[in-house]
């Protein structure tokens, strides 16, 4: 029988090979219509099923404090979401993604560590190489120098966005995994016709692109996975174990795509599974 910590960790791996294949989703989607209508897209398509769970588990009650933080996680993981998507369609993926993932996991895991106090040794060695580990995977093999730095620019982006959706969503509601998520895709889905209102560009046909379609339902997967982890395990380690989503990223697009992946990111891809072993502890 897994201990509540144990199944907190499981819940984390399996956000993180659900999230890194979303991610991959939206890259290749958003090649054939831009970022917002991608993220419209792929947010209706997870809400459907977000819906369901809702009336499945009774989960109908959200405090107005609860509403409020995850309507902000929404827009910040709206921002996130298309920052991403955009930089993955320039076909970097195995030098944004990491870097998407490395900035999204350190602002939460300070806040945890602030607010939960500091883990044990292993853990912190568990951190300090999956932190190594993703900052070697994001070694661009690209001689596009504006390439390089509009991805690297987005990136960054998408990690506060991402930082900012781990920390607001976990405070949402204690307990809760459905409904907060439900108002967080709201708000997210409300961003994107917003940004496609401003850019005058239509809201596309859900049939248009199915793969947007598919990258919504896998995000909507992970972001569960993540609460269900939350419920069992701290938020440093849910963070920190989530956010290795970027080596499942990678390997779908050398495997997919063709995409070159280094030595160097081979071995940044290793240490991110010695990473999961100490923090496993």
């Amino acid at each position: 029988m897994f201990s509540t910590s144990w199944l907190g960790i499981l819940f984390a791996l399996t956000s993180a090979f659900v999230w890194g294949g979303g991610d991959f989703s939206g890259g290749v989607a958003t090649r054939r219509n831009s970022q917002f209508q991608v993220l419209a897209l792929s947010t209706l398509s997870g809400i459907v099923p977000l819906l369901a769970c809702v009336v499945l588990w009774n989960e109908f009650f959200l405090s107005p404090g609860g509403v409020f933080s995850a309507a902000m996680a929404g827009v910040s993981g709206a921002i996130g979401v298309a920052a991403l998507y955009h930089a993955l369609s320039l076909g970097n993926a195995a030098s944004v993604a990491p870097l998407a993932a490395v900035v999204g996991a350190a602002l939460p895991v300070l806040f945890g560590m602030l607010t939960e106090g500091f883990p044990g040794a292993a853990r912190l060695a568990g951190f300090a190489l999956a932190f190594l580990g993703i900052g070697l995977v994001s070694q661009s093999s690209t001689t596009d120098r504006k390439v390089l730095r509009q991805g690297i620019l987005l990136a960054v982006l998408a990690g506060v966005g991402f930082g900012g959706f781990f920390i607001l969503i976990a405070q949402a509601e204690p307990g809760r995994v459905f409904v907060p998520l439900v108002v967080a895709r709201l708000a997210s889905f409300g961003i994107a016709l917003l940004m496609l209102l401003i850019r005058r560009m239509p809201l596309p046909s859900l049939n248009s692109n199915p793969i947007a379609l598919l990258a919504g339902l896998l995000d909507a997967g992970g972001n569960v996975f993540y609460l269900l982890a939350k419920q069992f395990a701290r938020l440093d380690v849910v963070v920190m174990l989530s956010s290795l989503y970027p080596a499942i990223t990678v390997l779908l697009a050398c495997m997919v795509l063709k995409q070159a992946v280094s030595r160097a990111q081979w071995v940044g891809v290793a240490l991110c599974l010695m990473a999961v072993a100490l923090i496993a502890v």
